[in-house]
């Protein structure tokens, strides 16, 4: 008689298109050994309806953004309390702050906080989010039973806050690899679809938000420009297209409108990875970089910045410049496109996959988690 599946539930601050969204959907929908319950503190967003339909429950408690309703805490507690959950994994500051306070009221010592986060900067995080951060600095001394950073620079930043280091463990992202695959037919779709057929092309996949720094990214596209370099650009993500006022007028002062492509948000994120030449990553800031791992799972090699564990994603794959720097981001894309075609650029699509499968598998991390959990397998800590 096989035993009944344990529950989890999973407390988030929202579920809009994001990173850690997007990670609790693919292990929520991969994990098959237990039942997975997903509570956002906030509205369903883009996840919400997803989740749904894999068959996961979904609770939103709507709460508007910034602003704490005791009613929606107390379904929150009566939730945990009538479920009685054998973990509650909590995502982001919001969520483990209170996520943590009301499980631990509601009598449930198996509680999991999730860090996804590598920097608070004034002026890009909220002062509201930082305090909540320093907060949670505290309150990790007696509250959760261990912490889970999707990124070994996050856990390290974290614990530097005065974050409890000795109960951090590192479990990276994973990928659905039968996804993202490399698919010749499908890039090429998108490319005829574009009208871009031959054409040397690049992209970043990031929805418009300052810590992206799309502007950096269009600097040094106006350098290799003067160079005599260019390519075509897609720019895929939330905000991304010709309805954005500030990235219209962006676009104009760097003079690119005829080499950027704006589609904002697509479905079909796979298709438009094995579309590009190379995914560039701009950001001053990640923790755990989604998009150069979906990139390369594709055979597409990348150029990003150094933020987070994009390094270690890359590996020696693809090339790491510094975040800001212009000359450096410029002469790294000019490389990767004077290697276009080459047997060495052959390899390198062979060794981004690769790294991928290696390391980096959907597989890989629901055996992270459940190790954390419930200890079922190899843990890894800071």
């Amino acid at each position: 008689m096989s035993r009944p599946r344990r529950i989890v539930a999973h407390i988030i601050t929202g579920l809009n298109d994001g990173g850690a969204e997007a990670a609790l959907f693919r292990l929520c929908t991969a994990d098959h050994e237990a039942r997975h319950l997903v509570v956002s503190l906030m509205g369903p967003g883009k996840y919400g309806p997803l989740l749904e339909q894999a068959g996961v429950p979904v609770l939103s408690l709507d709460m508007p953004q910034g602003k704490i309703r005791l009613a929606a805490l107390w379904r929150l507690r009566k939730f945990l309390v009538d479920t009685r959950p054998d973990a509650v994994q909590t995502w982001m500051y919001h969520a483990d702050f209170l996520g943590g306070i009301v499980a631990r009221t509601a009598g449930i010592r198996n509680l999991y906080w999730g860090i996804h986060n590598t920097t608070l900067t004034r002026g890009e995080s909220t002062s509201t989010t930082i305090l909540i951060s320093r907060l949670c600095a505290i309150l990790s001394r007696f509250v959760p039973r261990a912490i889970i950073c999707c990124a070994k620079k996050s856990a390290e930043v974290h614990a530097d806050l005065g974050y409890r280091a000795s109960i951090m463990h590192v479990v990276n992202n994973g990928y659905d690899l039968s996804q993202f695959r490399p698919d010749g037919r499908a890039g090429q779709a998108v490319r005829s679809e574009l009208g871009l057929d031959g054409e040397a092309l690049i992209g970043f996949v990031a929805r418009f938000d300052s810590q992206k720094d799309h502007r950096n990214l269009f600097r040094a596209l106006r350098l290799l420009k003067s160079r005599g370099q260019t390519a075509s650009c897609l720019l895929v993500g939330t905000g991304m297209d010709n309805s954005n006022d500030a990235l219209a007028a962006m676009v104009d002062e760097f003079g690119l409108s005829g080499q950027l492509r704006l589609l904002g948000r697509r479905d079909d994120v796979p298709a438009i990875m094995n579309a590009l030449d190379v995914h560039i990553l701009a950001s001053l800031a990640e923790a755990f970089p989604n998009v150069l791992a979906e990139a390369m799972a594709c055979g597409t090699p990348c150029v990003s910045t150094d933020v987070g564990d994009a390094a270690i994603i890359l590996g020696d794959t693809g090339w790491i410049v510094p975040p800001g720097d212009i000359e450096a981001m410029a002469h790294a894309i000019g490389r990767a496109l004077a290697e276009l075609g080459s047997s060495t650029w052959q390899r390198r699509q062979h060794n981004a996959r690769r790294r991928i499968e290696s390391r980096f598998s959907i597989k890989q991390m629901v055996e992270g988690y459940r190790a954390v959990w419930f200890g079922e397998a190899r843990e890894t800590h800071l």
